[in-house]
């Protein structure tokens, strides 16, 4: 049973409340549920049931692919506030992949179950409607990672993930290893390092144990 600041937060995180029946807003809420995850735990993956919808209340959450031999792409991040609908694909027929969710930090979410938006869904046009919606903005997340990978230099994605993380959290300060912005950018760690030490020698990032510290925004953003 969802706590009333939880089922405040459902009611507000979901745009099609005020237009569902009473009777459908108590199977969303009946088939809620609050789940705390721990830095770096499988939160979804391939061989994993449709878990539903996912509603982030706090921590942030990385959703990636992964290719036969083991290499991850990540697709995008959802932080606080945001929604997961991609694992929810058991219900949304038009998605034909398999995607994987971990947690980046440790993590707070309400999982709609696949069962419960399923059936509303069915029964309401705004929800359903909301739910591509949802789906179809992710894939655009899905399209800029992908044109990144391609087509982009790693200096400048760097850059851009450097940025991105620093306005995200609110500082300068990016608390991570090499191997954690490895993992999240889809790279290998030495060219992580590589990258990194040649931004410190001209100026651009200080570094020091699991810290990248931004000393020269500009500098970045002109890479860009």
């Amino acid at each position: 049973m969802l706590s009333s600041k939880n089922l405040s937060i459902l009611q507000n995180m979901l745009p099609f409340w005020d237009d569902l029946t009473p009777n459908q807003k108590e199977i969303l809420t009946a088939g809620s549920s609050e789940l705390h995850y721990d830095k770096d735990t499988n939160v979804h993956s391939a061989e994993s049931e449709c878990i539903g919808m996912l509603l982030v209340t706090s921590g942030s959450l990385r959703v990636y692919m992964l290719s036969e031999e083991g290499r991850e792409i990540t697709l995008y991040r959802i932080h606080a506030g945001d929604s997961c609908v991609l694992s929810a694909a058991c219900v949304l027929k038009s998605i034909t992949f398999d995607v994987f969710i971990d947690t980046v930090e440790a993590s707070d979410v309400i999982q709609i179950s696949s069962a419960s938006i399923a059936t509303v869904m069915k029964q309401n046009v705004h929800a359903e409607c909301h739910a591509y919606k949802m789906a179809t903005e992710r894939f655009s997340d899905v399209m800029w990672a992908m044109q990144q990978i391609l087509f982009m230099s790693f200096d400048k994605r760097l850059a851009i993930f450097l940025l991105d993380e620093a306005t995200s959290s609110g500082s300068t300060e990016i608390r991570m290893t090499h191997e954690q912005i490895a993992r999240l950018m889809g790279s290998a760690r030495e060219v992580v390092t590589r990258m990194l030490k040649y931004f410190s020698s001209e100026g651009y990032v200080e570094l020091s144990r699991g810290i990248v510290r931004i000393k020269d925004k500009d500098s970045l953003k002109k890479l860009i």
